[in-house]
């Protein structure tokens, strides 16, 4: 069978159903190729995979063939996405996570960064290596190096958990009780050893645990929590415990959505204001100024504004991890938040870590006797839509329908990524981007009232859809 890569490398990672357009052998080739774009010959390369019932193969697949190129391959074993971050921050290496996110058990995939967790994409080396590795699968083999690398292990939980302690002080807060679905995913292995006392001291938290158990054929709901039917289980365990506050994860337990005591969602846009306000009072107080906060063109415009009243810097950037990396490197960013629920840190090498915004929540709300709903009202000031996805068989042309529809009107058009449209009286914008790993047009908007929102997505939706 002859893979085509083009099937799964995508702007910013790899992803591809396992035993079609990724398999053990275009994973061998991608690794070989990984060493040689990046001239990692004789140096580190860090490889683990998430719970998936291929990753285990395809790390060891990874690991041969980058050894064959002459990397020092170190195994970590079943890792969260942002335990790679960790280690390839901490150990300064190069590496690869086999996971597929939120995608369902069929698919599999990479998730790559250079030495301190620098990210990749298709500007900065992802397309160079799906072409030399095209090359490779093309031949049939591909030539060893003078000097083969050897292939060891560690286990990087304990000092990952750690090093997240050391960055949100939890102690001292008051306790709280903390219902967790883990999906079947990561966070069921990164929960207990960060927020439990399976690695490290027991915080005052109790924790209320949804399905812990590593299975990545996820026999209990998608690891997706940005669809909300795939939040239902968590919201009732929220009100049937009593507990405080509850966190679900993704399948690699790089995104944490936040539900509230009365199991309502908090929008990742307030959890976004909420840690930029904890991290903008933090770095001001150690003497910086004007510190730089990161959002993407779909997050709440409450996020700029209370940036601003707050004596910081917002810097608006299109969709996704590597783009924002580079953002956040470029303008040493001390925080950054997506509308998906990635958060992103510098005091985490830039990179995107759910488990640490989810501690920020934690002692934002430790810290003090309100309840979470009550909490973040001040920074949910805005009606938002929501990611509405429609499959269209021509987005470009689609997207083109819409913008002339609103030709019209007194509104901002940009194109930095999908096209965004924003009223002049800022009452409302909305955004439609083509997605990267789905056949989907995502529509994302906001106005100041629901009727203004619903009117909006409402018109858009029936031209996008026929």
């Amino acid at each position: 069978m002859t893979i085509d890569l083009s099937e799964s490398f995508k702007a910013y990672d790899v992803r591809g159903i396992v035993g079609q357009s990724i398999t053990a052998d275009s994973v061998r080739a991608v690794a070989a190729a990984f060493v040689d774009v990046l001239e990692l010959a004789g140096q580190r390369v860090l490889v683990g995979g998430d719970m998936r019932p291929s990753s285990a193969e395809f790390a060891e697949a990874f690991a041969e063939g980058a050894a064959h190129r002459g990397a020092q391959v170190t195994q970590l074993g079943m890792i969260s996405t942002d335990m790679l971050y960790f280690a390839s921050g901490t150990l300064n290496a190069a590496g690869v996570v086999f996971t597929a996110s939120h995608n369902p058990a069929g698919y599999n995939g990479m998730k790559m960064s250079n030495a301190g967790a620098v990210p990749l994409s298709a500007d900065t080396g992802l397309d160079e290596i799906q072409r030399v590795a095209q090359n490779y699968l093309d031949a049939g083999t591909f030539p060893a190096a003078e000097t083969p690398g050897a292939i060891d292990s560690t286990d990087t939980l304990s000092d990952y958990a750690a090093y997240l302690r050391s960055l949100v002080d939890l102690e001292g807060i008051r306790p709280l009780k903390v219902a967790v679905d883990a999906g079947n995913g990561m966070a069921g292995m990164t929960t207990p050893a960060v927020l439990g006392d399976e690695r490290l001291s027991a915080l005052p938290l109790e924790i209320v645990p949804l399905y812990f158990e590593l299975d990545g054929t996820f026999p209990n709901h998608p690891a997706n929590p940005l669809e909300p039917e795939n939040l239902r289980d968590l919201q009732r365990a929220v009100i049937a415990s009593g507990a405080d506050i509850g966190l679900a994860f993704d399948g690699d337990a790089d995104r944490c959505f936040v539900i509230d005591e009365s199991g309502e969602p908090v929008s990742p846009s307030a959890v976004t204001a909420l840690v930029a306000d904890r991290e903008i009072a933090r770095v001001q107080a150690a003497g910086e100024v004007e510190p730089v906060i990161i959002h993407n063109l779909i997050t709440s415009r409450a996020v700029p504004e209370l940036v601003a009243r707050r004596g910081g810097r917002a810097v608006e950037t299109r969709v996704g991890h590597s783009f924002i990396k580079a953002v956040m490197a470029q303008e040493s960013a001390v925080f950054g938040g997506e509308h998906s629920a990635h958060y992103y840190f510098r005091d985490f090498y830039n990179a995107d870590t759910g488990m640490l915004a989810a501690m920020h929540v934690l002692a934002a709300l430790g810290e003090q006797r309100l309840g979470l709903g009550e909490l973040v009202a001040e920074y949910n000031p805005y009606f938002a839509s929501g990611e509405i996805n429609s499959e269209v068989e021509d987005k470009s042309a689609a997207m083109d329908r819409v913008a002339q529809a609103f030709a019209h009107r007194d509104a901002a058009v940009s194109h930095m990524d999908g096209v965004t449209l924003r009223a002049s009286d800022d009452s409302w914008w909305f955004n439609l981007r083509p997605s990267n790993t789905e056949p989907f047009l995502r529509f994302n908007g906001e106005a100041h009232t629901p009727e203004q929102m619903e009117a909006v997505r409402d018109e858009v939706l029936s031209i996008i859809r026929g």
